[in-house]
């Protein structure tokens, strides 16, 4: 079984880390269920163990805080749902490619509930949505925004971190840094593509997406 739980308001960063480190030890120790937490922070960056300095384009806007995920630099804030994932990657295959793709796979489905496509693309960590309205990228292809990010990390084979979808942030918030290092694309969410989308709707979508795309644990064989 997974537990999932939704935090209503905004998590202090710090406590959420706490939090997750906690339940990734409980988990491993075998005293604890798989978790799926879903929060919302209050605005700040967050630093991965790829992050580089010249992307704090705005070091005084928001609290900084380093982070133990993968990626470079991200934001966080209201109206974005962030997905926490502790799940046990030995249990699901050992396979650390595989479980990003399902990440991944995980994002896209859910948006499909909302006639969203989105997209991966090689060299850019995320999901992307194509923006025709706007004005094409320099090789004629259609422009892209961001929709969803992706950073984890692994403890004795279990994950914490994990994934963010913007429904309805601020997106002027997003200037403050150059997106998971990347700078010649923009952001976008949920309500910025004309959707009417609520919070909860997308944590509907996510628990649905969730059950497609993981499955149970496998069963174990004596």
């Amino acid at each position: 079984m997974v537990e999932w739980i939704v935090t209503d308001g905004l998590t202090d960063y710090r406590a959420a880390e706490a939090w997750m480190e906690a339940r990734v030890a409980a988990i491993s120790a075998g005293e604890a269920e798989e978790c799926i937490w879903l929060v919302e922070h209050p605005p700040l960056y967050t630093a991965g163990t790829s992050a580089r300095a010249e992307d704090l384009t705005d070091p005084g806007r928001f609290p900084v805080y380093d982070s133990k995920r993968g990626g470079q630099y991200t934001y966080h804030g209201p109206g974005q749902r962030v997905a926490y994932v502790m799940l046990d990657v030995a249990a699901r295959g050992r396979d650390v490619r595989c479980f990003v793709r399902q990440l991944e796979d995980w994002v896209i489905t859910t948006l499909e509930q909302f006639n969203v496509t989105g997209e991966i693309r090689a060299g850019r960590v995320g999901v992307w949505v194509q923006r025709p309205e706007k004005t094409p990228q320099p090789d004629g292809s259609p422009a892209e925004d961001k929709i969803a990010a992706i950073g984890i990390r692994l403890r004795k084979w279990i994950s914490f971190h994990g994934i963010s979808i913007n429904v309805e942030p601020d997106l002027e918030h997003f200037s403050g840094i150059v997106p998971c290092g990347i700078s010649d694309h923009g952001v976008t969410s949920l309500v910025d593509l004309g959707l009417p989308v609520s919070m909860a709707d997308v944590d509907v979508a996510l628990h649905a997406a969730f059950d497609q795309v993981f499955g149970p644990l496998p069963a174990v064989t004596a």
